[in-house]
């Protein structure tokens, strides 16, 4: 805009230089004569004169700012990509850190669990809506130890689901997502100890459209936090302790004024995963 302003300028005042010097020029060739027309034309053209000197600093101070102007510019175009480029290296840094921490807790599961065995399977296809998340995989009671009610987690720890029908060489899971999903869970920690609360985490309909889940029916002594890890507990027996649900959203009070529930995003996108291992035995600590 500044840019703009200072060409339009420039063109008027440009234009009035051209039109004084054609005067000038005329008051000479008019007043160029012996006698009292000279101090005549003297008089005439001296501010003439003046004003066309001040025009030249003018046009000088004009070109001076707009090469000033472009040097500025250019500056902060430089600017601006070093920004963008120091919020992608910090953004890095970032996603770099929090998957180092998954993978240090998720070895650190392995640890915990020496007994624990996996079978790794495939996916076949998916199935989702606003009440079920489920998918296929290529095993069954034929060729696998594959059973109703079996964990389905990654490699290193992170709850995917859990088998829900066993067929001879293909068997359904649903995930974390779906409406019939619930697990017991610790908040804050992974075992007791570290632990804020115990609590059950479950799909909910609400939610599953945000790739959520909830804990519900949170105690009024629970004081559960932003960003707070989620992991099973093993309470039941269903589940090894220690797998790794999720991360709490956000902490809400219901429309009723009635208790307090939670928003969980899973540890894993579960619309990506490929290759996942069924849990076929385990035993928790302790």
């Amino acid at each position: 805009m500044i840019k703009s302003l200072i060409t339009k300028r420039s063109i008027i005042i440009a234009s009035i230089a051209f039109l004084l010097a054609i005067i000038t020029l005329i008051s000479v060739n008019v007043f160029n004569t012996a006698g009292p027309a000279t101090g005549i034309a003297g008089a005439i053209t001296r501010p003439v004169r003046a004003l066309s000197a001040q025009v030249a600093r003018t046009f000088g101070n004009i070109f001076a700012s707009m090469n000033r102007y472009e040097e500025l510019e250019k500056r902060y175009e430089e600017l601006l990509q070093a920004h963008v480029r120091l919020q992608r290296d910090f953004m890095d840094s970032e996603a770099i850190a929090e998957e180092n921490a998954l993978l240090r807790q998720q070895l650190e599961f392995r640890d915990r669990h020496p007994g624990l065995q996996q079978e790794m399977v495939s996916i076949n296809n998916r199935n989702s809506d606003n009440w079920t998340s489920t998918f296929n995989i290529n095993r069954g009671y034929a060729n696998s130890d594959v059973r109703v009610g079996m964990p389905v987690s990654t490699e290193y720890g992170v709850l995917i689901g859990q088998v829900l029908e066993v067929r001879a060489t293909e068997s359904t899971v649903i995930t974390v997502l779906d409406t019939k999903f619930s697990a017991a869970a610790f908040v804050g920690g992974d075992n007791r100890e570290e632990a804020d609360g115990s609590v059950t985490v479950k799909g909910d309909f609400q939610q599953r459209r945000n790739g959520l889940l909830i804990i519900d029916h949170i105690d009024d002594d629970l004081n559960i936090l932003t960003g707070a890890d989620v992991f099973t507990s093993g309470e039941g027996g269903v589940f090894p302790s220690g797998l790794n649900v999720g991360k709490v959203v956000a902490v809400y009070n219901h429309a009723n004024g009635i208790g307090r529930f939670a928003t969980v995003r899973p540890s894993r996108d579960i619309d990506t995963v490929q290759e996942v291992f069924v849990v076929t035995d385990f035993e928790n600590p302790g």
